[in-house]
């Protein structure tokens, strides 16, 4: 089965309880995922491992070895409860790390003064 439907699938489940994975997609606009997050939180109030992937080329949610990789991470760790929403969350770039803080990211236009749950 493709990691994608497994995915899917996964997040369509629902609360399974923990451990818990969230992933996330971020890009320069709506249109365009350039970055995927995944956290993964093996109890309550756990500050969680992180893992990040970025590409360059296609869509990083179509993208074949990046789902896998989000999938082998979330067998790895034994994940009960998958959150994932295909819609961007924002900017692939960090602020504080990659612009100034309280900076809107000079690269990614688009979402300066957008409310991201709903763009």
């Amino acid at each position: 089965m493709k990691a994608i439907t497994i995915l899917r699938r996964r997040a369509k489940q629902g609360d399974r309880g923990y451990p818990r994975a969230a992933v996330a997609f971020y890009g320069p606009d709506n249109a365009k995922a350039t970055k995927v997050v995944l956290g993964i939180f093996q109890r309550e109030g756990d500050e969680g491992t992180i893992y990040r992937w970025l590409t360059d080329g296609k869509d990083a949610r179509s993208d074949t070895t990046i789902r896998r990789n989000i999938l082998a991470r979330i067998q790895e760790h034994e994940v009960a409860s998958v959150i994932m929403s295909e819609n961007l969350l924002g900017c692939p770039h960090e602020e504080g790390i990659d612009y100034a803080e309280g900076e809107a990211c000079p690269q990614c236009p688009y979402w300066k003064d957008k409310d991201r749950l709903r763009s």
